[in-house]
């Protein structure tokens, strides 16, 4: 990581204003707020009922306030159609498109460390500590 010692390198995180985990990546990073991501991540508009069908044990309701996060965020963009019934569609940003090859890396490390990592949510103990 970074050769600052522990308690310079932990200052970035003290300032609940100015951190990064608090202020940007928890936006997102809820079980959710990564699903939906990588649902239109898939497709290039999509609509609300698509989103619900390809994550069905989300409710309309947390998918209606996690969409309105990310597009407070700028992550995703909403398109309204002035049709009747109103047709409502969401895609990526080039913000959210960004973020994409980042969140591929970390879904890539949940793959290869599943085994583990529920091995030990189960009282196993065979993961190494880091030197």
């Amino acid at each position: 990581m970074n050769a600052l010692p522990l308690k310079e390198n932990l200052k970035k995180y003290t300032n609940e204003a100015n951190c990064p985990i608090r202020n940007v990546i928890s936006h997102f990073s809820s079980k959710w707020g990564l699903l939906i991501l990588f649902v239109l991540s898939e497709n290039e508009l999509t609509r609300f009922s698509e989103i619900g069908r390809a994550i069905p044990d989300l409710s309309p309701k947390v998918l209606s306030s996690t969409l309105k996060r990310l597009e407070t965020d700028g992550l995703i963009v909403r398109k309204i159609y002035p049709e009747v019934p109103p047709r409502v569609e969401y895609a990526l940003t080039s913000l959210g498109m960004s973020l994409i090859p980042v969140l591929e890396s970390l879904v890539g490390w949940a793959v290869e460390n599943y085994d583990g990592v529920t091995g030990c949510r189960r009282g196993g103990s065979d993961v190494q500590t880091a030197q």
